[in-house]
């Protein structure tokens, strides 16, 4: 399959069945809110190295998570019975989504988002469309995660975490939610293991963009703070 060249003009996409092997489906275009929704709409995701073309994506398999078959372990369940952590949702994007991109990762050396990232997600949120989960203890932010929501899917982008657990509260208080709003799926774009140990798991492109076509429907922009009562 060939991988396609956007230009600034044209803000579509070409079919993502036409992804090439390596699961990228074009380069090139811009981050405007609406072509980053046009993406999303049809379950392509950017994801570069700073000063680099945008490359976007739609690998084959997908990673994600059905919210039902969330999996909370003994040790987290303790943890958030605590509730030495509270959280919260739209509070505080920019910091999520900063947090995000300076936060250590061992097997990373750089970061995927770029301050244009920062500034075109931050636009989505504003106008409704990206979201962000965060996570306080003592009064400060230790971790959190953040994507956009289109219809009943959730596309994640990053989550981060200062202390332990602190993600994964995020994570699990989100599924759980979205389990009680019939979501259909969480997108979590490419495996890892700390996702596969919380129940994501690998399906097929073509299963993924069934789910996503029929779940996608209008009204896109869903208040997530004020469903979640935060």
């Amino acid at each position: 399959m060939p991988i396609y060249r956007l230009d600034d003009e044209w803000t579509g996409f070409p079919p993502p069945e036409e992804t090439d092997e390596s699961g990228i489906l074009a380069v090139g275009g811009d981050l405007s809110p609406e072509r980053l929704l046009n993406a999303y709409l049809v379950g392509v995701f950017p994801w570069f190295e700073p000063n680099e073309m945008p490359l976007w994506w739609c690998p084959d398999p997908r990673c994600v998570l059905f919210p039902e078959k969330i999996k909370v372990s003994k040790s987290m369940q303790q943890v958030l019975r605590s509730q030495k952590m509270q959280v919260t949702v739209n509070q505080d994007f920019l910091n999520v989504i900063k947090n995000c991109k300076s936060i250590f990762r061992p097997t990373q050396a750089t970061t995927w988002i770029s301050e244009d990232i920062i500034q075109s997600y931050d636009q989505l949120h504003q106008l409704g469309y990206a979201h962000s989960i965060e996570v306080w203890q003592d009064g400060e932010l230790v971790g959190g995660l953040y994507g956009l929501i289109l219809g009943k899917c959730f596309f994640g982008e990053s989550m981060f975490s200062k202390v332990s657990n602190a993600s994964k509260v995020a994570f699990i208080t989100l599924a759980r939610h979205l389990t009680k709003l019939n979501f259909e799926i969480i997108d979590c774009q490419v495996h890892n293991d700390h996702l596969e140990s919380m129940g994501a798991e690998l399906i097929s492109r073509t299963d993924f963009l069934a789910i996503i076509r029929k779940s996608i429907k209008e009204p896109l922009k869903f208040d997530l703070a004020k469903s979640m009562k935060m």
